[in-house]
């Protein structure tokens, strides 16, 4: 069972969903495939959108806060305002395989339903795990992909699985993490969830909550982080009616959270987020289509959720996270560990 961050102290502005997760909005499934054998510590994460996104897209954009990163299908987001693939995350060197492993299960999906594809725009983020990994062995493929697609379910497990099996955060094992906020617009309420890989950061700047315990870490670990590197990718959802432009604005506010954690967005880390929202579906065969907005105006609150939720899923993203060793055979110890060792 995945702990949260709220266990050990944060508290957040808006209330969570029911499993704080970005499963809580209505349809999404998360499922992970994690390689943990001699050399070999990585894996993947897919973020799966309800119904057939390819057919009917759903409303898109994406934020890149530092471009040190090989996230493929973001030019087309930006373009068009829209997603047509499930999303999935995984390291540096197997970006490349797993985008043609995607479009093959596209492929497979819509030729089911009598469907032929000619062009599809995948999207595949990625974090550098060669620390912890061999990176250089590409050791997934397109059967890894599909035990993720089987594995996902509405509740999943948070720390070192799937793309975060590899990655380290703040000096300390880093992870797969979520959150999610319950955000009432125009008499109505809507859910915002996040996931992140997490894989960034300098040990000295970390914040837990209002607590620079960064300092002190730095003396319980061998090697702590001198500089902000590695990246973080951050994929948001929501339920919230809004227009590509508008989800824009609310991606652009998710790097705030990470902010509050410490980070400074260094030279050597890719901050990417994606977002999408589950409502107004476009469709591929209507020449016309009607959506529904709200006001700018009325979007302060997902302002905040997205930042609040940020902050809180690096932070799971670590508390889940179990110790191990690198490559090189020194430490990298989870957070859950040392938090209550520290001032």
């Amino acid at each position: 069972m995945n702990v949260k961050a709220s266990q050990f102290g944060y508290q957040s502005d808006l209330p969570a969903g029911k499993f704080d997760q970005i499963t809580d909005v209505a349809g999404i499934r998360v499922g992970h495939t994690t390689i943990d054998h001699d050399t070999a510590h990585t894996g993947l994460t897919v973020i799966i959108p309800p119904g057939d996104v390819y057919q009917e897209p759903l409303i898109a954009a994406c934020h890149v806060q530092n471009g040190f990163g090989k996230t493929t299908g973001l030019m087309q987001i930006d373009e068009l305002g829209s997603l047509e693939t499930p999303i999935v995350l995984t390291n540096t060197l197997n970006v490349g395989k797993i985008c043609d492993a995607l479009i093959e299960h596209v492929l497979k999906e819509e030729a089911s339903k009598g469907i032929e594809v000619t062009t599809v725009n995948p999207v595949v983020g990625e974090c550098n795990d060669s620390q912890i990994n061999r990176i250089g062995n590409r050791v997934l493929g397109l059967m890894e992909l599909e035990e993720a697609f089987k594995a996902a379910s509405v509740q999943f497990e948070e720390g070192s699985v799937g793309a975060g099996r590899g990655t380290i955060c703040y000096g300390l094992k880093g992870g797969i993490g979520s959150a999610s906020r319950l955000v009432s617009i125009g008499g109505r309420t809507y859910t915002f969830g996040i996931l992140v890989q997490s894989n960034f950061g300098r040990t000295r700047n970390f914040r837990f909550g209002d607590r620079l315990i960064g300092p002190g870490l730095e003396k319980s670990i061998k090697k702590a982080s001198a500089d902000d590197r590695g990246s973080i990718m951050m994929i948001v959802a929501t339920d919230c009616p809004l227009s590509a432009r508008q989800l824009k604005r609310v991606v652009r506010r998710v790097p705030n959270g990470l902010a509050r954690t410490g980070s400074y967005t260094g030279n050597g880390s890719g901050e990417v987020v994606i977002g999408f929202s589950t409502a107004n579906r476009l469709n591929r065969n209507k020449e016309e289509m009607t959506m529904t907005v709200y006001p700018d105006a009325m979007l302060e609150r997902a302002f905040l959720a997205v930042t609040d939720m940020c902050q809180e899923a690096v932070y799971n993203s670590m508390l889940n996270a179990v110790s191990c060793a690198k490559l090189d055979g020194s430490p990298c110890l989870s957070l859950r560990d040392l938090l209550d060792k520290v001032e």
